[in-house]
């Protein structure tokens, strides 16, 4: 166990420096902890969470056939015309539709698509875009808390603790709703001054005429019908069994084949980089599952709060966070579900409650669910590796010419994310101990 935390710690202090690439640390640590013999190769590789990097490579592809059309290009104009040019108008309108798509689709799959259009626009107003990308990446991560399906930690626990979708609209909703108004409060306080664009762009703007910018409008026909096919099927998978990685991996060769586009051409611009950076990560995150930390973790947490139950949803949430901010949340929760689930039995008899009965026990599990659902997905905000988007959006911003750090984006995203935090601490009480 100490040997794999040490492993880790080493990947994530060259990470974070920056002093080598964060993929190839990424597989070098992977390709240790198999060398080494903490992990079986076969155990390692079914870590490898083969529904996100479908996901990625479809919705890559998707959005790469989608940028020969010249539709990020309409889009860009069309949201900057309905902004007026103005840049902390166009800001809040970026993180807002962000954030509720991301509750609908996986965040990974909004950052894709926004991305490229917050990139074009930006040039266009000529605004820094660093700062449009990193707080959208943020705000993807708030968004998809809100519902069962818009992050995966919580499919995790709506399937693993059998708790319907509605349930993560009215329990969680209203506090994301909350940290979302309030954090834009507080970015537009501190950067409302600095997104002004100059005149002569605004002008220049306010007199392009949107439908120009589509190059190819035959593949764009058809590349939108595979597109909503795609989003629909998400919707969907739920009720279809069937993982949005195949939908968005199926799609994908379907609109290559339907808009002739040249496979090899297509694939080649797809961020293996970023796709390899996930494998390493996947391999050395679940060496640390398999060595037992986070289960070792979980059970010093409740030794700690001494069977305090506002104390243990407090410490489940903030170690939640704080690890996922690190590590990344999806093996984090699901060694936390299992010790929820044995914890409860314990309060219902402190509390005299009956521990078969799902309705009696509904005060002590509500609180702790939300408690790991708010902390495992917030928590992502801390740093450029604590969530899946975070990656994406670095490396899409690289791709054309950004440069977003470890440190730029905690600088951004750590100081929004203890906020978050806090604000959910304070719901979590007034919510389910107050009266």
């Amino acid at each position: 166990m100490v040997a794999a935390a040490l492993i880790f710690g080493v990947v994530y202090v060259l990470i974070a420096s920056e002093k080598v690439d964060k993929t190839i640390a990424a597989m070098l640590g992977a390709a240790v902890v198999v060398f080494s013999g903490l992990i079986p190769y076969e155990q390692a590789l079914s870590d490898v969470d083969l529904n996100v990097i479908y996901l990625l490579v479809g919705m890559m592809t998707i959005v790469n056939i989608l940028s020969t059309t010249g539709v990020f290009e309409w889009m860009a104009i069309l949201v900057g015309q309905k902004a007026k040019g103005n840049g902390v108008v166009l800001l809040v309108l970026l993180l807002v539709v962000t954030a509720v798509v991301s509750a609908f689709l996986d965040n990974v799959t909004t950052i894709i698509l926004i991305a490229p259009v917050t990139i074009l626009i930006t040039q266009i107003l000529e605004i820094e875009t660093i700062p449009f990308l990193i707080l959208e990446a943020v705000f993807s991560n708030i968004g998809g808390t809100a519902t069962l399906v818009g992050d995966p930690p919580n499919v995790l626990i709506g399937s693993r603790a059998h708790i319907p979708f509605n349930d993560f609209i009215l329990d969680l909703g209203p506090i994301i709703a909350v940290i979302m108004v309030l954090s834009l409060v507080i970015i537009v306080r501190l950067l409302g001054k600095g997104i002004r664009p100059p005149e002569e762009a605004k002008s220049r703007l306010m007199r392009a005429t949107p439908r120009k910018a589509i190059v190819n409008p035959k593949r764009l026909r058809r590349a939108s019908v595979i597109f909503f096919m795609v989003v629909i099927g998400f919707f969907l998978s739920h009720l279809l069994h069937v993982e949005p990685g195949l939908i968005a991996i199926a799609g994908a060769f379907l609109m290559v084949l339907v808009c002739r586009v040249d496979v090899h051409d297509i694939l080649g611009k797809v961020e293996w980089n970023t796709i390899m950076f996930f494998v390493g990560l996947f391999m050395l995150i679940g060496c640390l599952d398999y060595v037992g930390l986070f289960t070792f973790l979980g059970h010093h947490l409740i030794d700690l709060t001494q069977g305090n139950l506002l104390l243990t949803c407090i410490s489940i949430l903030w170690l939640s966070a704080l690890l996922s901010a690190i590590v990344d949340n999806i093996p984090l929760v699901m060694s936390m579900i299992p010790l929820i689930k044995s914890i409860i039995p314990v309060f219902a008899v402190k509390m005299g409650l009956d521990p078969n009965s799902a309705t009696a026990l509904a005060p002590i599990s509500e609180p702790l669910y939300w408690s790991l659902a708010l902390g495992a997905c917030l928590g992502g905000n801390g740093s450029l590796v604590g969530a899946s988007a975070n990656v994406v959006i670095s490396q899409i911003a690289k791709r054309n010419n950004y440069e977003i750090t470890f440190g730029k984006f905690t600088r951004y995203g750590l100081p929004l994310m203890l906020f978050s935090i806090v604000i959910s601490s304070v719901y979590i009480y007034l919510r389910y101990f107050f009266w």
